[in-house]
């Protein structure tokens, strides 16, 4: 659960990445949309639709939007998600005491948040929701004015939605 919903400010936040780069949100808003993606290390749905979201980063994340992933894991169990998992998008960590986590009320992984250059939330999406990733894509390809592909293969079994 989350109490940010669509339509709602999203709160800010100031996070490390594993290599020490700082991002908050306010910075990367000033650059256009954002993405942000909460997910523990060890869940299956968060295994599931991180490579999704790294697939939308290769696509059209060298735009002016920004997709994060946000970590519940300390950095050495991030690097192994990454490396098991094809992640290169950035992925900063929200240990000691979820202060981001905490900020957005989640309780369930993975937390997905578009939100608007105005630091409006366009989208608050739980779970796998393969609506919502499409979703996302559009909206992200369409701010970046890059034609849109389908996120999905035809060959790929997906479910519509997986709760986390």
């Amino acid at each position: 659960m989350t109490h940010i919903v669509a339509g709602k400010i999203a709160p800010g936040f100031s996070l490390k990445t594993i290599d020490g780069r700082e991002y908050s949100l306010g910075k990367l808003l000033e650059k256009g949309p954002v993405v942000v993606a909460f997910f523990k290390t060890s869940c299956p749905v968060c295994q599931l639709t991180f490579p999704y979201l790294e697939r939308i980063y290769r696509r059209y994340g060298s735009g002016r939007a920004t997709i994060l992933g946000v970590s519940q894991d300390d950095a050495a169990e991030t690097q192994k998600f990454c490396k098991e998992f094809g992640i290169t998008l950035p992925v900063a960590l929200d240990e000691r005491g979820y202060p981001a986590s905490n900020a957005y009320g989640l309780t369930t992984v993975p937390a997905i948040f578009l939100i608007g250059s105005d630091g409006t939330v366009q989208i608050s999406s739980l779970g796998f929701d393969k609506t919502d990733l499409e979703t996302i894509a559009a909206s992200i390809a369409g701010h970046n004015k890059t034609p849109l592909t389908a996120l999905f293969r035809p060959d790929e079994q997906v479910p519509a939605h997986k709760p986390g």
